[in-house]
This record gives C-alpha cells, structure tokens and sequence, in this order.
C-alpha cells in the first residue's frame, strides 16, 4: 500500500479549523462534519482526518491536562499551527476560514453571507480589517455554543437564533484572549445584554450576581421572571475550556453590587 503524502499547511489548517468547531467526543471518523472535510481535501479519508483532530487535542493545554495523547509524528505535525495560533491567532483563524471557502470554491463572502451586511458598503483596507473581525467573531461564536452544547448558561435557553457568544473580557480591550474560549460565556441575548451593561456579573465561584441599579426594579414581575431567580445561583458549565477565574475577576473589579 502506498504511504500518504505528508499533509500540507493547508490541510492542516483545516483540520485545525475544524478542531476549534467540535466537541472532542464528536472528533471522530463517523461524524459527518469530519467525513465532509475529509471529501473536501480529496485525499484523506476521515480515519485520518479524525486522527488529525486528536494530534491538536494532545497539544491543546487543556487537553493534556486531562491525559489526551497523540502519536509523537502527528504531535510533530502540528504543533506549528498550534504555536502559530498561540501566537499570533486572528491572523490563523481568519486565514483558516478563507481556506475553507477557496477548497469549497467559495468567497469569504459566500461561506459567511450572514455577515455580509457589516460591509456591504464599506471599501478598502476599512472593509478588510471588518471582514476579518467579523469573520473571527463568527468563528468565536461557534466555538463558544459548541462548548456550552448550545446552551444559554443562566437561563438554559438552547435557540441557537438566541444565543451570543458574549466576551468576559471584552474585544476591544484584550487583544491577545479575543478568540480564547476561556473568555467566552455562551448568553441569550438578555444576558449577555445585561452582562455587557453591567446589571449582572459572574463572581470567581461561577455564580450569578445582580448589580444595585437592577435590583431597583426588584418589585415588577419581570425582574423575578428573568433575573431575581437566578441571583447567587450557580451558572451552567461547560465539559471544557469553562471561565478562566482572571477572566471573572477583571469584570467583578467593575461591576457594582
């Protein structure tokens, strides 16, 4: 039998852009996620395709902390996507999505044409720079709700359509943990609303807290509906990569009780 050709940074790349997409036990070769890239690439049967995805997990720190282990030649493999990610990871995401869309013969457009109205009407290197954040909170996104199983972590809620990927630090503020999933909590859009004004906030034991100014509206049925409820309750976490507690304390600093 023939060896398979060394796979190129491109394959590699999509598999990693895979692997930010799935829930480790769905990094199998029976998912139609991983047969699907597998026929994408042309030449790598989802056997191999999956065994890629566990190559990044034996490298992913959160996962060697849990005992996950690769074969050192597949550790080998990529490790250098892995440390480019680290090190440099919007840049990686971004080019990871324009891959995806070039192997399906698509333009960045056509793969994310949910987005497409942020820069509709924008041109240049204005557009460029929208285009690559808006695709990388994209990616974000589904990093996050994968990682909650699609779930609002107060609330429960588990509508995709209603569900935000809401930064604990914010965007703007932490470039280097923008696409971090240990900074991202999985919100409807209430909470995650709430969150980003500051009438709720998360304390470093993962519970609930309600600030002062919505505490006044405490005598109207909506605030036992939607918030009084859940006040020092414990918020739903993930398997995986849940709140980093630094994270948690950056906005507690801020937030008034």
């Amino acid at each position: 039998m023939a060896k398979s050709p060394n796979w190129t940074r491109e394959e590699l790349i999509l598999a990693f852009n895979l692997y930010l997409k799935l829930p480790f036990g769905k990094m199998h070769k029976g998912n139609p996620e991983v047969i699907e890239l597998s026929q994408l690439m042309g030449r790598r049967t989802p056997d191999s395709v999956a065994m890629r995805l566990t190559n990044f997990a034996s490298v992913d720190p959160y996962h060697q902390q849990r005992g996950v282990k690769g074969m050192d030649g597949g550790r080998r493999q990529v490790e250098p996507i892995w440390n480019e990610f680290i090190h440099n990871q919007e840049n990686l995401v971004y080019e990871s999505e324009r891959i995806l869309a070039e192997f399906r013969h698509q333009t960045i457009e056509e793969l994310h044409p949910e987005l497409v109205f942020d820069w509709q009407n924008l041109q240049g290197e204005v557009r460029e720079r929208v285009v690559k954040t808006r695709v990388n909170q994209s990616v974000f996104r589904q990093m996050v709700l994968k990682t909650y199983a699609n779930q609002c972590a107060v609330s429960g809620i588990c509508l995709p359509e209603l569900l935000v990927a809401g930064h604990i630090v914010p965007w703007a503020i932490d470039a280097q943990n923008r696409l971090n999933p240990e900074n991202g909590i999985c919100l409807s859009n209430l909470y995650d609303k709430a969150y980003e004004n500051g009438l709720i906030c998360i304390d470093t034991d993962f519970k609930l807290l309600i600030s002062r100014r919505l505490k006044e509206e405490s005598a109207k049925s909506f605030y036992q509906n939607f918030f009084g409820r859940f006040e020092q309750k414990s918020i739903s976490l993930p398997n995986e990569y849940r709140p980093r507690k630094e994270f948690l304390e950056f906005r507690l600093e801020r937030f008034q009780e």
